[in-house]
């Protein structure tokens, strides 16, 4: 149905109200004469709302519903603790605490570890490939099968573009450095960083300050510049690693609940589609602009900034494929989507060795 007939059709009066019960919850819809309910959601996230660019990812969403269906389906956003806490969001919508969630797939990975893949995993895709896999490359389908397991639907709703490598209090040289080092760091990244010698800890974003500050961890890795800064990584640590290698493009995601999904027409099914994916766009773009003029203040406040030692890099991409296969051979779910994706990779990345890599070579370090 085109937007306008929408519109026109979701203007009209109410004429009945029902209320649907369930798993804890209630979700109000009243009912107008041509059909088309009135409806509102909760979407819990695993943000801070002072995490703008993040939070804002699913903001958007929850703005673009609303104007797509003239204010007939509303979703407010909560950030991470106001319902659930920020690992928690998984959880919470396939119990139906909520009708949906925004958060990333990588924090799951206890509960399968193909889940990463939705997100991000070491030495994988950035965000343009990313975005390819998922709307072209089959991504998209294989994951609504893995989240069906979870009775959960899932869409990307952001893009962080390729990360920077974390907070270090130490310089960190070689694979040696690493041997017992404590580090915030989530999902295939941080078992790769346990191949090197690294002890790894899962915290949400807003407890991160406090544990690098305190020494309860030595180092840490969120997003970027904007976001670090917003945390006040800085403050706690001053070696500023890159490339973010074990997040080349971090996809965030809409999660919803199945049985919600399947009660909502077509009409708000297709409108909540859509406003995933202006937030998956929306958010990289905002990154890709506001990343680098935080580096800037960062470095000008005394952050150090280095670059990941090749062996450091060498190691991690060995380990990080040595795990995949290992995984690969263990758990038939994982071999699924890891074939598929793997496939997939070695594809675009012989073109974009064509179209991107030389064109980038070229003309980054030109002055």
């Amino acid at each position: 149905m085109k937007r306008r007939k929408l519109i026109n059709q979701l203007g009209v009066g109410a004429a009945s109200a029902i209320a649907l019960t369930g798993c804890g919850q209630t979700t109000t819809q009243t009912t107008s004469t041509d059909g088309l309910p009135s409806v509102k959601w909760r979407m819990t996230t695993s943000w801070s709302q002072s995490l703008d660019t993040i939070f804002g990812g699913a903001q958007t969403v929850c703005d673009r519903v609303a104007a797509i269906t003239n204010g007939r389906f509303n979703i407010t956003p909560y950030s991470a603790g106001e319902i659930v806490g920020g690992l928690e969001v998984l959880d919470a919508v396939q119990e139906g605490t909520v009708q949906c969630g925004h958060t990333a797939g990588h924090y799951y990975v206890g509960k399968n570890q193909a889940l990463a893949f939705g997100a991000s995993v070491p030495f994988g895709l950035t965000a343009q490939q990313q975005n390819a896999w998922y709307y072209h490359g089959g991504g998209l389908e294989i994951m609504h099968k893995i989240y069906s397991d979870f009775n959960i639907i899932s869409f990307p709703a952001g893009n962080s573009g390729v990360q920077m490598g974390g907070w270090f209090k130490r310089e960190i040289n070689t694979v040696n450095d690493l041997q017992g080092l404590s580090m915030r760091i989530p999902g295939f990244g941080g078992e790769v960083m346990k191949k090197l010698g690294v002890n790894t800890q899962v915290l949400p974003g807003g407890e991160i300050y406090l544990a690098l500050e305190r020494g309860a961890i030595d180092a840490a890795e969120w997003i970027g510049p904007y976001d670090d800064q917003k945390l006040g990584l800085n403050k706690a640590a001053k070696y500023y690693y890159y490339p973010g290698w074990w997040e080349p493009g971090l996809t965030f995601e809409v999660q919803i609940n199945q049985d919600e999904w399947k009660k909502l027409p077509t009409e708000y099914q297709e409108a909540l589609r859509a406003a995933t994916y202006q937030a998956n766009m929306n958010t990289l773009a905002k990154y890709d602009t506001l990343n680098g003029a935080a580096l800037a203040e960062l470095i000008a406040s005394g952050t150090e900034l280095r670059p990941y030692s090749p062996e450091i890099l060498q190691a991690a991409q060995k380990a990080a494929f040595e795990f995949y296969e290992e995984k690969a051979s263990q758990d038939g779910s994982f071999k699924e989507v890891y074939e598929q994706w793997k496939k997939f990779r070695e594809e675009i990345y012989q073109w974009n060795a064509i179209n991107e890599l030389s064109f980038a070579q070229f003309t980054f370090t030109q002055e």
